[in-house]
């Protein structure tokens, strides 16, 4: 009987130990397109903001120990109201991200004023304590897709320096 008392409460001590380095749960939301150009919303500019969301995701997964947490398209439109209403109001965002375990939400728009330039608005919002943790405003100069790949890299490295301070 020792025995099993011992084991217990040498588990008992490990167990906490064992998720003290576990992985930050980061939910990435699809990117909002607000297209103000004399010729918005092109197909080609929609497909462009469409990849925004994976490629983050991926950047985000290669710069640390993180979890990806999925929020299906519906649920994210069930929860924004209309557009821009979750990038505004960081309460609501957080709560979108409670119900699917995330520890932390990303929520984006690409912003395009010109046909030259372009960019990524980002808030990263501790689900937590329901706020803002970081605002970021990434330019992106021309609609390559090299130059969306730098962007989107430099944003999840902004990501990872703001939940490891």
């Amino acid at each position: 009987m020792n025995i099993l008392k011992a084991t217990v409460i040498a588990l008992a001590m490990i167990l906490p130990l064992s998720n003290a380095g576990a992985a930050q749960r980061i939910a990435v939301l699809n990117f909002e397109l607000n297209d103000i150009t004399s010729l918005p919303n092109t197909p080609q500019e929609q497909l462009r903001t469409a990849s925004m969301q994976p490629l983050l995701e991926q950047a985000i997964s290669q710069s640390g120990d993180y979890e990806i947490i999925h929020i299906n398209a519906a649920a994210q439109a069930a929860a924004n109201s209309s557009f821009g209403y979750l990038f505004r109001f960081n309460d609501l965002a957080a709560k979108l991200g409670e119900q699917f375990g995330a520890d932390w939400i990303v929520v984006s728009q690409h912003s395009k004023p010109s046909f030259l330039f372009s960019y990524l608005m980002t808030h990263l919002i501790n689900v937590k304590n329901q706020t803002l943790a970081a605002s970021y405003d990434i330019e992106l100069k021309g609609n390559h897709e090299k130059v969306t790949q730098r962007g989107v890299k430099s944003l999840a490295n902004q990501i990872h320096a703001s939940i490891n301070k």
